[in-house]
């Protein structure tokens, strides 16, 4: 519940990156909240689904934000978000990207929202670990 309302929170923000359980329990959350609301207007009589149609509307931008973040985590360009465009193969595509790991440490769209560093070069059995020296001052 609190990515849902981290998200809502965010709703403009394009920069940045989203972790992958920020972008799918948002979207998990909008689908559960959007088939409640159509249960309600059937009971209510609402045949135009106005609630539904609001609900949709208020969680638009909020969501294409989460979307590109969820890209730029990957490493991908928020103009990727296009891609759903292309009916069926583009959702696919989509579903795939928006699935994937986070690219490990920064980006240049933002630091790893896991803080997970980045990959050290692999050392040879002879070498020692550097170790960073710090300048006393």
């Amino acid at each position: 519940m609190h990515y849902f309302v981290d998200v809502l929170k965010r709703y403009a923000v394009f920069t940045g990156r989203a972790r992958r359980a920020e972008y799918w329990y948002f979207t998990l959350f909008s689908i559960i909240v959007s088939i409640v609301l159509s249960i309600i207007s059937e009971i209510i009589g609402d045949s135009k689904n106005i609630i539904g149609s609001l609900y949709s509307l208020a969680v638009l931008l909020p969501g294409i934000a989460v979307g590109i973040r969820r890209l730029h985590d990957i490493g991908k360009s928020g103009w990727w978000m296009l891609i759903n465009f292309i009916p069926i193969a583009g959702w696919i595509w989509f579903i795939v990207l928006a699935c994937k790991e986070s690219t490990p440490g920064d980006n240049k769209y933002g630091p790893n929202p896991k803080n997970i560093p980045s990959p050290t070069p692999p050392q040879t059995p002879n070498q020692e670990p550097q170790v960073a020296q710090q300048n006393p001052q």
